[in-house]
């Protein structure tokens, strides 16, 4: 496999096979609630664990893809994630149900840290921006797909076929990559440089935003089919009718990134898309009709995906990139770690299913504010390095 578009393509694949693996918990919240006896906050809890990994391995994950090379790391990463689903099909008690979700969250952590820069080093210097808004898509297919797929597989399999079938989409992940995918052919230097006054300011920032925007995403596909349930819709319907906004988010990814790049006002596509989101957010569960705040909220909110995703680059230099986007992924974690859990003790102490969606909507709002507190550092930082 020598052609780039066939190797994006193949990476796309299973990044989506990890996407639909951490999907899968929403997608069956009200039957993994009644399976183990648990609240909200523990359907919550068994979100964000998933994620969980990336506080500690983000950080060093360019290093363990040097030592290993990238191809083996990945390879890894979808073993963890296969062995971590057979755990989740498997296990009959919560316990067991929190180590498979840790453990192949683990090697979803290493997925998402080399294989980005696995898709860069393909890239670089082409067509990164289009190939890296087609490579982060991956992650609301693969939720939706969950979605859509998962409350049917549970109801002729029971949890234990739903969770098996995602290590099975995480083996065939492995054998495509162990039988296709080649190293490129590129020229990398040491790893060197440090992070320090503005530009880790802006790193900080730039990955708050990044995760405080996802988290909020994640209050869409976590708790929405827990709001429709609650409204009297069966938990097939529900998962399907919440998918709508998954997919509608992947469609609009790329036209926020075009339109960014188009109007050189990637702020004001960030700002646009941040908080119209959390206007649809907050209508969601106060809307006559649901379904079409579903549709507003996935169309809006893949505007600013593209354009958050290149902040760090303004105030990078090639000697610390690899630093700061381990930085930028570890703050990206913390946040979406602890936003499931969070929403869904919201939830359990209101006693109201749409806390979840006013919870994401002032994370957006916040998402905002920090933008503004960046672009103001990230002018100074490009400011000393002309001068």
């Amino acid at each position: 496999m020598s052609n780039r578009w066939l190797v994006l393509t193949l990476l796309f694949l299973i990044r989506t096979a990890m996407a639909f693996q951490f999907g899968t918990v929403g997608a069956l919240g009200p039957i993994v609630g009644q399976t183990f006896q648990v609240d909200a906050a523990g359907v919550g809890l068994l979100v964000g664990l998933y994620l969980a990994p990336g506080l500690i391995f983000a950080l060093p994950g360019g290093a363990i893809g040097r030592y290993l090379g990238d191809k083996r790391a990945v390879l890894t990463g979808l073993t963890l994630m296969t062995l971590g689903g057979l755990i989740s099909a498997f296990g009959t008690t919560w316990e067991e149900q929190l180590v498979g979700r840790v453990l192949a969250g683990g090697g979803g952590v290493v997925l998402n840290v080399l294989m980005s820069k696995m898709v860069t080093d393909w890239f670089d210097g082409r067509e990164i921006a289009t190939a890296m808004a087609l490579f982060v898509n991956s992650w609301p297919a693969g939720i939706g797909i969950a979605l859509l797929v998962q409350p049917h597989a549970a109801n002729s399999g029971g949890v234990t076929g739903a969770f098996a079938l995602t290590a099975v989409f995480a083996a065939i992940g492995f054998a495509s990559l162990l039988l296709l995918y080649r190293q490129p052919k590129v020229t990398t230097g040491p790893a060197g440089g440090l992070l320090y006054g503005k530009t880790l300011a802006c790193i900080l920032l730039a990955g708050g935003m990044w995760g405080l925007f996802n988290a909020s995403f994640a209050m869409i596909f976590a708790f929405g089919p827990i709001l429709l349930t609650g409204r009297g819709w069966e938990i097939a319907s529900a998962s399907s009718a919440t998918s709508i906004a998954v997919w509608l988010s992947a469609l609009s990814v790329p036209i926020g990134g075009i339109v960014a790049d188009w109007s050189k006002r990637p702020n004001l596509v960030i700002v646009i898309g941040l908080v119209f989101t959390a206007v649809a957010m907050a209508a969601l569960p106060r809307a006559s009709s649901m379904l079409s705040a579903l549709v507003v909220a996935g169309l809006i909110s893949g505007l600013p995906v593209g354009a958050i995703m290149a902040l760090p680059a303004r105030v990078l230099a090639p000697p610390n990139r690899a630093l700061g986007m381990g930085l930028f992924f570890t703050v990206f974690y913390v946040f979406v770690f602890l936003g499931p859990p969070i929403a869904g003790a919201l939830i359990d102490k209101t006693g109201w299913d749409g806390a979840a969606m006013d919870f994401g909507a002032f994370m957006l709002i916040i998402a905002a504010i920090l933008l503004w507190v960046f672009e103001r550092l990230a002018v100074s930082v490009e400011s000393d390095e002309q001068s």
